[in-house]
């Protein structure tokens, strides 16, 4: 363990459970790069995503936004290419773009296609899909208004997705934000997720939660509270 990370875990109080606004306080305080670093959480979940009723996962357009330059490359053709185009789209295409995909050039993070595409984007799903950016109705990013969706992209929107452990990591946006924007963020995350609890689901549904910085060690949530964000 470096000196550096040493001196940072002196800064937490191991022993307790942070309220939301304490954490995003206390996160702030854990700066130690030189960097912008991100703000992550860090949430273990009571499902069981190889069930398909108790799969977590859906989108958020964070308040404050995430602090992040997004880059979103758009399937649509037509008046829906312009439209896309129109609201900051950073690439958009057809064939064009399946081909550059097949090439390895992924010069974008985010895909949105119109559903007249998805027929196109389903040869590319085998190389999307691992990097996690094949693009899905619950998320927002399959639709026929193509510029919502590039409007919210670009504004901080998250998607969030359990693994197969229930686990679901996050940026909700950097350290140079206040401490009130991070603990908004926040906030809008959970209710999200709180949201999509599966019926299915028994006990208590956030088993562990954590928030942190890029290079800061973990400030433990108080998860009864997460719980009762609705």
């Amino acid at each position: 363990m470096s000196k550096r990370y040493r001196s940072l875990l002196e800064k937490i109080d191991i022993t307790k459970a942070y309220g939301i606004s304490d954490a995003a306080t206390t996160v702030k305080n854990l700066k130690s790069a030189k960097f912008d670093e991100t703000v992550e959480l860090a949430l273990n979940l009571n499902v069981d995503p190889r069930h398909a009723d108790q799969m977590v996962r859906g989108a958020i357009v964070l308040p404050h936004g995430t602090g992040k330059t997004v880059r979103v490359a758009v399937f649509a053709k037509g008046t829906k290419a312009d439209e896309a185009k129109a609201a900051g789209a950073d690439i958009v295409g057809t064939d064009d773009l399946v081909a550059d995909i097949k090439q390895g050039i992924f010069n974008f993070d985010v895909v949105v296609a119109a559903p007249d595409c998805m027929g196109l984007v389903g040869q590319i799903g085998r190389i999307l899909g691992p990097k996690g950016m094949m693009p899905n109705p619950k998320t927002g990013t399959v639709t026929p208004d193509v510029a919502t969706a590039v409007k919210n992209v670009k504004g901080g929107q998250v998607n969030f997705r359990v693994d197969k452990k229930g686990n679901i990591h996050a940026g909700i946006g950097k350290v140079s934000f206040e401490a009130k924007q991070i603990a908004e963020n926040l906030t809008s995350l959970l209710q999200a997720i709180n949201k999509q609890k599966p019926a299915s689901a028994k006990g208590r549904y956030i088993k562990t939660g954590a928030l942190s910085l890029t290079m800061s060690p973990a400030v433990k949530l108080d998860v009864i509270e997460l719980a009762d964000i609705k």
